[in-house]
């Protein structure tokens, strides 16, 4: 879904990481935290730059550091900083970047005694077992400095083929921007993989395509850079025949890239080998989604839905297209069954909003606009929208309000600039309103909508008048 907003009406758009061999038992979700905390850091430069690492070796008071390539590729003054909030500066010179991966090592040094992380066997971590991402994302509007996360999620493919830069691992965390680097572990608390890649989540519907690099790839570059861990890579045997997650890593890749038609191939490809697939269903019906054709999209959530009846997406993605086909109901009861199992599904708060303001009760759809921001108080759409249904019921001060921070958070948010124009003009403030509308003209024009420009500068004329 896009916006779709007339400069004096209220249309409100939905956005819509030697292998340990002894038995271990699994960890609970707070176990496996207390250990990503000790062993994940902070990286950031002046530039600024952030991102995350993971300490990996102690010689002495040396502390090797594994990290995201990219998040270090620019020569800078990096330093890191541990859990005890103790930062530590970064000699260059001790950057060593792994060949052909999105892996690099660096060092620091220190008299602390910190967490050295426990290496694991990647080749294992199989598609529905436990993934949890550590990291520290990058400051933002509503939170102004790197802040340690923590999450959940499933491993939805191995790779035998890697991606470009060594990428074969995806996971359906939530991540963000300045968590790349950070560690991805496994049930036991194990390193598996390094986090390099997030989910932007640009488009109305989710699919958890998130990309790490697999230990194991680690282990087998190591030496070139002279990094001994003490640990050896498995001796894995080659793969001989594609698996199903090849094609739906691949899959993955053309839909990020807008190649469509190929990821439905890929989908498809992996779905014939693995009828059981569930997030190559639900991956397919989002391209599905994407190209128009809203009933074939539901019939792929349905099918990843009768595979797995808790899975929050594929509820999410259906109440999507349910609501694209005018069937606001079945879309709010989908976004309640989503809510029901991830209470922490923001964008759920925000369509199920969409929908109960478009049947008349606003309120309802304050509500959940409230709840989106409580989960994420940086969600541009979740002001805008709260805005809208503001504006709605009369307050117009508190939508300005609303418009306000929604432009303070993305300043381009080209409807907010038309509606609190219009929302200012109802007040009697016309030059506030002249300058949002201007504002709006200009971006209109920038993004090539030649009639919401035209718009624009009609309204202007009318209140110059």
């Amino acid at each position: 879904m896009k916006f779709y907003d007339q400069l004096t009406s209220a249309i409100i758009g939905v956005t819509i990481a030697l292998v340990q061999t002894q038995v271990a038992m699994a960890l609970a979700p707070t176990e496996v935290n207390n250990i990503a905390k000790q062993i994940t850091v902070l990286i950031q430069s002046k530039k600024p730059r952030y991102g995350s690492g993971v300490i990996i070796k102690k010689d002495g008071n040396t502390y090797t550091v594994l990290t995201a390539a990219h998040v270090v590729e620019v020569k800078d003054n990096y330093q890191i900083t541990t859990l005890d909030g103790k930062s530590y500066a970064v000699n260059y010179s001790t950057v060593k970047q792994l060949p052909g991966v999105d892996l690099a090592v660096v060092q620091f040094t220190s008299s602390e005694n910190y967490s050295v992380a426990k290496i694991g066997n990647s080749d294992n971590s199989t598609e529905g077992t436990a993934a949890y991402v550590a990291g520290f994302p990058a400051p933002t509007f509503a939170i102004n400095q790197s802040v340690y996360t923590f999450s959940n999620g499933t491993i939805t493919a191995n790779a035998s083929k890697p991606l470009r830069d060594g990428y074969a691992l995806v996971y359906s965390n939530n991540t963000s921007e300045g968590m790349s680097g950070g560690a991805v572990l496994n049930e036991k608390g194990e390193l598996i993989a390094i986090h390099g890649r997030a989910d932007l989540d640009t488009k109305q519907t989710k699919t958890g395509f998130n990309l790490g690099l697999p230990i194991n790839t680690f282990l087998r570059l190591s030496s070139k850079i002279g990094v001994d861990t003490g640990v050896a890579a498995p001796n894995t045997p080659v793969a001989t025949a594609p698996k199903a997650g090849d094609f739906y890593i691949q899959g993955g890749d053309k839909y990020k890239k807008g190649d469509y038609k190929g990821a439905i191939a890929d989908y498809t490809k992996a779905i014939s080998l693995n009828p059981q697939y569930a997030n190559a269903y639900l991956n397919r019906g989002a391209v599905r989604y994407e190209l128009g054709d809203k009933q074939g999209a539901i019939a792929d959530f349905n099918q990843a839905l009768k595979i797995n009846p808790n899975f929050d997406l594929a509820y999410y993605n259906r109440g999507n297209a349910r609501y694209e086909l005018g069937d606001k109901q079945g879309a709010i009861a989908d976004y309640n069954q989503a809510l029901k199992i991830n209470p922490n599904l923001a964008k759920a708060y925000i369509n199920r909003g969409n929908a109960r303001y478009e049947l008349g009760d606003k309120q309802g759809a304050i509500a959940d606009f409230n709840s989106a921001l409580k989960i994420n108080p940086n969600f541009d759409l979740a002001y805008y929208n709260r805005g809208n249904a503001r504006y709605e019921l009369g307050d117009k001060q508190g939508a300005i309000a609303d418009f306000n921070q929604a432009l303070k958070i993305n300043p381009n948010l080209v409807e907010a600039y038309g509606k609190r124009g219009v929302a200012r003009y109802e007040l009697g403030d016309k030059q506030g309103a002249i300058a949002d509308l201007q504002k709006a003209a200009e971006l209109f024009q920038q993004q090539g909508k030649t009639q919401s420009y035209q718009e624009a500068l009609e309204f202007i004329r009318k209140l110059q008048q």
